[in-house]
C-alpha cells in the first residue's frame, strides 16, 4: 500500500508538471466565436486617381472621403470561417482631386453596392483573440464620376475586437470594372465600428487540442484513483478477512480452553466424587490405630494419588465428645497422622497431604457434651476426614 501511495503520488506531481509546462489551462484565448450575424457603421475612402496601385498613400491628392459615417454593412459568419456581406456605401469624388488621372472640375457623388464572401484567416493561422485578419472576393455595383459599372472585387482587412460584441473593422478592397470600356479601376478603403450579434461560441483548434489533453490526464488520474480505491479495497477486504481469521482463532481458542476446563473440571468432578464415596476412616473409642477396613480405604485413595500427580490433599482428624478437650484435641491429631502416616508409606511424597486435628470441635450429629447418644452415633465422630485442597 505505502509503495502504491508513493506511486500514484509522483505520478500526480507529474501531472501537475506536464500541465503548468505545457500550459494545459483553458483560458478565454481558447475560446473562438464559430458564428454571428455582424452590423459595422463606418466611413470609406475611394482612391480612384487612375494610379490606385502605383501611389497607394497619395492622400492628399488621391483620396477622397466625407466628414460623416457613409458605409453600412450586413453580414453573416460561420463556424467554417465564411461569411457573406452586403455593403453600402456612399462618397463624394471632390474638386481639385485626382479621377482617372484629370484633376477633378467639380464634386461628383459615388454610390456603390457590394456583396462579398470573406475567409477568416485564423481558421488557417491557429490564433485567436483580439486581432481577426480576413480576406475575400466579391462582386457589385458602383456609380462613380457619373459612370455606373458592375465589378469584380478582392478585399483585405482584420478586425480587432475588445468584447465578444464589439469592435472595429479595417479593410481595403481592390475594384475591377466588369465592362473594361471607359470605367477604371479604383481602390476603397474603409474603417468601421462593428457590432456582433446571436454570437455562437467554440473551442479553438489549440483549445480543442488542450481539452483533448486534460481529458486525457483527467482519464489518467481517474485510473491512477481507481488503482489507489482498487487498492485500498484490497487491503480492506485483506484486513477484514485477517480480524475474522483472528476472531475464529480466538474464538477456537477460547473454545478449546473451555473444553479443556470442562474436561478438567469433569475429571475434578469425578476425583472429588471418588474421594467421597470412600467415605471417612473410622476408628474406635480412644484409639488411632487403623483397622484393615481403614487401610482398605485408604489403598483407594492412594490409587487415586498416583493417577493424579498433582493432586493435594487435606486429613482431619476428630473425636467424640466424651473425654476432655486438651485429650480429644491430642487424640484427634494422633488419628490424623497415622492417617497420613500410612499414606507417604505407600510412596505418597508428604507434600501432597496436608493434616490437622481438630478434637470434638467438628461433630457431625447433636451428641455434644451433656448430650446423651448411644454407641453408634459417638461413632459418626471418631474419624479421619479426607478433603481435597489443590489440584
Amino acid at each position: 500500500m505505502k509503495s502504491l501511495n508513493i506511486f500514484a503520488t509522483a505520478l500526480i506531481l507529474l501531472v501537475s508538471i506536464n500541465v503548468s509546462g505545457q500550459d494545459v489551462q483553458l483560458t478565454k484565448k481558447d475560446s473562438i466565436v464559430n458564428s454571428f450575424w455582424m452590423i459595422t457603421l463606418g466611413t470609406n475612402i475611394v482612391d480612384d486617381s487612375g494610379d490606385e496601385f502605383g501611389k497607394l498613400l497619395d492622400i492628399e491628392d488621391g483620396w477622397n472621403m466625407v466628414p460623416f459615417p457613409s458605409r453600412l454593412s450586413v453580414g453573416r459568419y460561420f463556424k467554417n470561417g465564411l461569411g457573406l456581406e452586403a455593403i453600402g456605401s456612399y462618397n463624394r469624388y471632390k474638386e481639385g482631386k485626382i479621377v482617372d488621372n484629370i484633376t477633378n472640375p467639380q464634386d461628383v457623388d459615388y454610390l456603390a453596392l457590394d456583396f462579398r464572401v470573406s475567409y477568416d484567416l485564423n481558421m488557417i493561422l491557429g490564433e485567436t483573440g483580439f486581432f481577426d485578419p480576413y480576406v475575400g472576393i466579391g462582386a457589385g455595383y458602383t456609380d462613380a464620376n457619373n459612370q455606373g459599372r458592375g465589378t469584380y472585387n478582392a478585399v483585405v482587412g482584420f478586425r480587432t475586437w475588445f468584447s465578444d460584441h464589439w469592435g472595429l473593422d479595417f479593410n481595403s478592397t481592390g475594384k475591377w470594372a466588369m465592362d473594361t470600356g471607359n470605367a477604371t479601376n479604383h481602390i476603397q478603403h474603409a474603417v468601421a465600428v462593428a457590432y456582433r450579434f446571436n454570437v455562437k461560441k467554440g473551442l479553438s483548434r489549440k483549445g480543442e487540442e488542450k481539452l483533448a489533453l486534460l481529458k486525457e490526464l483527467e482519464e489518467e488520474q481517474q485510473r491512477v484513483q481507481d488503482s489507489i480505491a482498487s487498492k485500498q479495497k484490497a487491503d480492506k477486504e485483506a484486513r477484514l478477512l485477517a480480524e475474522r481469521l483472528e476472531k475464529e482463532k480466538e474464538a477456537a481458542r477460547i473454545a478449546a480452553e473451555k473444553a479443556k476446563q470442562d474436561a478438567e473440571d469433569a475429571k475434578r468432578a469425578k476425583i472429588k466424587s471418588e474421594i467421597e464415596a470412600l467415605r471417612s476412616v473410622y476408628f474406635s473409642l480412644n484409639s488411632s490405630y487403623l483397622t484393615d477396613t481403614d487401610k482398605t480405604i485408604l489403598n483407594k485413595l492412594i490409587s487415586i494419588l498416583q493417577n493424579n500427580p498433582s493432586l493435594v490433599i487435606s486429613v482431619g482428624g476428630h473425636t467424640d465428645s466424651r473425654g476432655s478437650d486438651k485429650y480429644n484435641q491430642w487424640l484427634s491429631e494422633k488419628r490424623a497422622q497415622r492417617t497420613v502416616d500410612y499414606v507417604i508409606s505407600k510412596g505418597i511424597p508428604k507434600d501432597r497431604i496436608q493434616s490437622g486435628g481438630y478434637g470434638e470441635n467438628k461433630l457431625t450429629n447433636e451428641c455434644e457434651d451433656g448430650v446423651t447418644c448411644n454407641e453408634d452415633k459417638h461413632s459418626k465422630n471418631r474419624r479421619s476426614e479426607i478433603e481435597v485442597v489443590s489440584w
